[in-house]
């Protein structure tokens, strides 16, 4: 199983990781790519971060009719096929769809655009981040937010000072697969956002263009998100290491 695992891992490595890299990496397609990810994965985790923390904090410390159904919901699109969530994401915001007309009337228009690429990384991405969030913020005892309330902290201050540092790990993690999620997305971009060079076109679309045409930049991109996902991988074990 071991070698199963690793071997095409390795030859991937092997095969994409040769001396032309630096020379692949310069050429304009491969560092539109790039750069559309970068934007594109850092503005769907900070639309994360600010949404999803009151969620999974909600979540955590409230009790309120339909709790369990709403957890559950939150975490559908986890198991949805990302092609079936790239429908739902056109269907919703699409120009014939049902947020379309009333978006397209206010002179926003979100298929096909980069603002698309963003939310279908969000909607594929949050429900880990939440997830995540949310065991931090069981993970300690409500009695302490409540021991800072009697020393006089307001609810920002107990929320900022004692909440946010003893569930920092878990809401690191969160990100961190977030953002790892958000990075390799590709059904749900592609058929709500489209493929444009330097528009819409990540790096996984990009390697899914390149191997229709060029080989060597799909190979060195691919050895690209191999490096990049063992680092996520890497980063994840020394949160969990260092946890309580």
């Amino acid at each position: 199983m071991a070698t199963f695992l690793l071997l095409p891992v390795l030859v991937l490595l092997g095969r994409g990781l040769d001396t032309h890299v630096l020379e692949t990496l310069r050429a304009p397609a491969v560092l539109a790519a790039l750069r559309v990810s970068a934007v594109t994965t850092g503005t769907a985790l900070t639309v994360t971060l600010l949404l999803g923390t009151p969620v999974a904090y909600l979540l955590a410390r409230r009790r309120f009719p339909g709790r369990t159904l709403l957890d559950a919901l939150l975490d559908l699109p986890m198991v949805l096929p990302p092609v079936v969530a790239g429908v739902a994401l056109l269907l919703t915001f699409g120009r014939t769809g049902l947020l379309g007309r009333p978006l397209e009337l206010a002179g926003i228009e979100l298929a096909f655009t980069p603002a698309a690429v963003v939310l279908a990384q969000v909607f594929t991405s949050a429900p880990f981040y939440v997830r995540a969030a949310k065991a931090g913020f069981l993970a300690f005892d409500p009695d302490v937010e409540a021991a800072a309330r009697v020393d006089g902290a307001g609810s920002w201050q107990t929320f900022r000072r004692v909440t946010l540092p003893l569930a920092f790990p878990f809401l690191l993690e969160g990100a961190v697969l977030a953002w790892a999620r958000s990075l390799g997305e590709f059904g749900a971009t592609l058929l709500f956002a489209g493929s444009l060079q330097g528009e819409t076109r990540t790096v996984p679309l990009a390697i899914y263009n390149a191997m229709e045409s060029a080989l060597a930049p799909a190979l060195i991109l691919s050895a690209i998100m191999v490096v990049l996902a063992f680092g996520v991988l890497l980063t994840l074990r020394l949160i969990a290491g260092r946890r309580p």
